[in-house]
């Protein structure tokens, strides 16, 4: 990462934290448990940066001109014969065609069967005291909102950072995060994708070490190539 001595994730560059250089089209800091939603143009790269380390962000993709084009993890997972992501993963949708490809990754290892926290899935594992809380579903619903989204076009998402080990037997767990400070992942854009990004709220288990922070999402559009490879 090259930052000053004195720059931090949150204060460096956009064009110093993206992870694939090029024209910076968007720069955003999404709060501690807040939603955020956007498009990224196909052959722009989406850098997301775990600003403070061992924060999950929970993610969906949708085609931005057909929202029935969405993520499967299924097909991502049948494609790569792995239940993880990480480099050269496919994102697909629900017919198996490329949404997005992880381009760079410096955690190496990124949930797909955790699912998303909710306030109904808060209440059954934590008890009917947490049901006041705000979960990852209701960001996704805001984010969705502006959108034409709601509930029921809600499908399995992808945990980015967040850290869901699965045994031998198949039994998995939430444990803490494999990220640190400053880490991130890029992700190139195959077709014009919506992004919906809920910035984990989840403060009863410990895929945030029980303390919810911000992130950073940096869009960029890189340099076509001179020599037209």
């Amino acid at each position: 990462m090259s930052t000053t001595a004195t720059s931090t994730p949150t204060t460096a560059s956009a064009a110093d934290l993206a992870l694939v250089p090029g024209e910076v089209i968007g720069d955003h800091v999404i709060g501690e448990r807040a939603p955020w939603s956007g498009v990224v143009a196909a052959g722009d790269v989406l850098t997301i940066v775990d600003l403070h380390g061992n924060q999950a962000v929970d993610t969906l993709f949708f085609g931005a001109d057909d929202h029935a084009v969405r993520y499967s993890a299924q097909a991502t997972i049948s494609a790569q014969g792995n239940i993880f992501l990480t480099t050269g993963t496919v994102i697909r949708d629900h017919d198996s065609a490329p949404m997005m490809t992880i381009v760079a990754d410096e955690v190496g290892n990124h949930d797909t069967v955790g699912g998303a926290c909710s306030q109904e899935s808060n209440t059954l594992r934590y008890g009917h005291h947490t049901k006041h809380q705000h979960a990852c579903v209701e960001n996704f619903l805001i984010g969705g909102a502006p959108h034409g989204l709601g509930k029921a076009d809600l499908v399995g998402n992808v945990n980015f950072f967040m850290n869901v080990p699965v045994d031998a037997d198949g039994s998995l767990g939430i444990v803490d995060g494999l990220s640190a400070p400053g880490l991130r992942l890029a992700l190139r854009a195959e077709i014009d994708t919506l992004v919906l990004i809920s910035n984990c709220p989840q403060i009863n288990n410990p895929c945030n070490g029980f303390d919810p922070t911000a992130v950073r999402v940096i869009v960029t559009r890189p340099s076509a190539d001179p020599k037209g490879a």
